[in-house]
């Protein structure tokens, strides 16, 4: 059953390989937690985990808004990705067009009705490995490359200029359950769970951009460790032990 908590977040991307792992996490610490997917199969996934289901396009602006709304969150958490099961030279073309529609239009909704409903805090997950050639390992002062990531940069933007606290995770590259691989993948490689643990954290801690990723060199995340006490060594079920 859903927490009875005053403590309420609104999960875009609830069903995702990061969210499956973070709602729980999160209801454990004691949050209500309303997560969205487009899909009625994953939204009873999600019911037996402990959250609350809501089925939505987050490009049907008003829905979302009313979603959103209902929900009365304080947090706001943008987990939305919109990747292929199978990482091919062609689906990824085709992703790189939905994501980028994503980030700028998706994004920017999401937003809307994070102000709507009176949300105090948003979370958005972005990618460490879009940063331009040049010095490693990159901080998150480093330029981003706005010649391939213009939609990220423009999500980032988005949440940043919001006027809400605004916490921009960038994930390293992916890999354990649900993702496309379990062996780390370089450069710059995170474990999903240390990737939902860092979302969690950032709950409470933490404001402004956010390297997440395990230290190979190309990236830094002490800010990361300073800030939000995180470790790219959590695993969630070493904690549940």
């Amino acid at each position: 059953m859903p927490s009875s908590s005053s403590r309420r977040v609104f999960v875009a991307g609830a069903g995702g390989a990061i969210g499956q792992v973070l709602c729980p996490l999160l209801i454990q610490d004691g949050w209500n937690v309303t997560g969205t997917t487009r899909s009625p199969e994953r939204a009873d996934r999600l019911r037996a985990l402990g959250v609350t289901p809501v089925v939505v396009d987050v490009f049907d602006r008003q829905a979302l808004i009313d979603a959103v709304s209902k929900a009365q969150p304080q947090v706001v958490m943008h987990q939305l990705t919109d990747l292929p099961k199978e990482a091919t030279p062609e689906s990824m073309a085709a992703a790189r067009v939905r994501n980028a529609h994503l980030r700028e239009v998706g994004t920017d909704n999401l937003v809307a009705a994070a102000l709507s409903a009176g949300a105090t805090r948003m979370i958005v997950q972005s990618i460490a490995f879009a940063y331009a050639a040049g010095p490693q390992p990159c901080t998150e002062e480093s330029p981003l490359d706005a010649s391939s990531h213009s939609s990220l940069i423009k999500m980032e933007q988005l949440v940043l200029g919001s006027g809400l606290e605004a916490v921009v995770l960038r994930y390293g590259r992916l890999y354990g359950p649900n993702t496309w691989t379990l062996t780390p993948p370089r450069p710059g490689p995170l474990h999903v769970d240390a990737a939902a643990d860092a979302a969690r954290r950032a709950m409470t801690l933490g404001q402004g951009i956010y390297n997440i990723a395990e230290d190979d060199g190309t990236v830094t995340s002490e800010k990361a460790h300073r800030e939000l006490q995180w470790r790219a060594e959590f695993r969630r079920q070493a904690e549940e032990a």
